[in-house]
């Protein structure tokens, strides 16, 4: 895992880098490779004790980025929650990925009407028809489905104009949308 340290008011000696290298090994056992971590230690962030040291860690992993930010009396505790806090954001986005996954096969394999016909297969035609039940949702809504499943594009109901939409992950990054009219 790649890393990348900040200290803001703090002295980041050889011993504490090697300690939160160490550490974050934790999280680059769960994350996809390759994953990028930045850490920023801040000292004096509080005038409480208990909340004198912030550790924040952003991860990037697999395309998904998350963050945390926990408070303690020392930098090391801090990184400690930290880390804690992370590793369960990581797991249970895999789980979520692992269920949406599971959730989503059966609706294609058991489709109603999936056919396919040999005369359209020998003419290089349609090779299967898939009837889906269609959901009204928001465009934010369909693009959040298509990550979940790590699909490059999504059909849905736009749930604004009633129309069914596609989304789709732009090659340049971002998303885009398609919203056909029917020509008169």
């Amino acid at each position: 895992m790649k890393t990348t340290l900040h200290a803001r008011h703090l002295e980041l000696d050889q011993r504490l880098k090697a300690r939160i290298e160490r550490k974050l090994q934790r999280l680059d056992r769960v994350a996809d490779p390759p994953a990028h971590a930045t850490v920023e230690l801040t000292a004096k962030a509080s005038r409480a004790a208990d909340a004198a040291h912030v550790a924040e860690i952003t991860l990037v992993t697999n395309g998904a980025t998350m963050r945390s930010t926990s408070s303690a009396a020392t930098p090391m505790a801090a990184v400690d929650a930290v880390i804690d806090k992370l590793e369960r954001q990581v797991i249970r986005a895999k789980e979520r990925l692992r269920s949406a996954r599971r959730a989503a096969a059966p609706l294609s394999r058991s489709a109603a009407g999936t056919t396919v016909t040999p005369a359209a297969v020998e003419e290089g035609g349609v090779v299967e028809i898939r009837r889906v039940d269609m959901v009204p949702m928001f465009p934010e809504d369909a693009i959040a489905r298509m990550e979940e499943l790590g699909q490059a594009f999504f059909v849905f109901l736009n749930a604004q104009t009633q129309r069914v939409n596609v989304v789709y992950r732009r090659a340049g990054g971002g998303h885009g949308l398609i919203d056909p009219i029917v020509a008169p």
